[in-house]
């Protein structure tokens, strides 16, 4: 194990998870319902990463609807059908089991923190690494701020017994690099994600990586 590094957090859409099908097809099962055209994948990139209400919001201002009741409305089918949906084309990003089971041996302390509701990060997370990998699974909750708010990373650093600068976080977005900074730890932005390098660069990322097995190298 690095002498500096005790434990990793890691975000999980676009950073654990091919995730973007399954959140595309969610989403536009929710549309087709309610009579609007589909919204394409590719689009999906830049409307995910601050939570599924957020999600939501975006989604119908591009269709010029904005008003609370209905972004209700389609949120709450939203999580209904997302359920089952949040498993639809799910795989993980290739090389991050690897990753992370070598940061396991290492001894590191694993977690997950997703602004996904915290039901479907616990199933994903179950259903691409099986119980029993990473030693805490957080999404969005009652009591819990979403990220960019370091709360939830915080909480884990203590949990693990661990300072935040002995933490690793690992994200795709300006929010995980936010979320990261704030909480003291070392901001790791993959670019097989959702987002640019620009992005994560603009967001002060204390290293940027093209592939999981880089972050072994920064432990060197």
């Amino acid at each position: 194990m690095s002498a500096l590094y005790k434990a990793a957090i890691f975000d999980l859409d676009g950073t654990l998870s091919e995730s973007l099908e399954s959140i595309a097809h969610t989403v536009n099962l929710v549309l087709t319902e309610k009579g609007h055209k589909e919204i394409e994948l590719e689009r999906f990139k830049v409307l995910v990463g601050d939570g599924a209400r957020t999600l939501i919001e975006r989604v119908l201002k591009l269709k010029g609807i904005e008003d609370a009741g209905t972004v209700e409305e389609y949120f709450a089918r939203y999580l209904e059908l997302f359920e089952e949906g949040c498993l639809y084309n799910l795989r993980a990003c290739d090389g991050v089991e690897a990753l992370v089971h070598d940061l396991k041996a290492r001894g590191f302390k694993l977690a997950v923190l997703s602004n996904k509701p915290d039901l479907m990060t616990n199933k994903c997370v179950k259903a691409i690494f099986g119980e029993g990998v990473f030693d805490r699974i957080v999404g969005v909750k009652e009591g819990l701020k979403k990220k960019p708010d370091p709360a939830g990373a915080l909480a884990l650093a203590e949990e693990f017994g661990v300072r935040p600068e002995e933490c690793l976080y690992l994200g795709d977005t300006n929010t995980d690099m936010k979320t990261g900074k704030a909480a003291g730890m070392f901001t790791i932005g993959v670019l097989w994600g959702f987002r640019d390098e620009a992005e994560l660069r603009e967001n002060k990322a204390d290293a940027i990586i093209h592939k999981p097995e880089e972050v072994l190298g920064l432990l060197q």
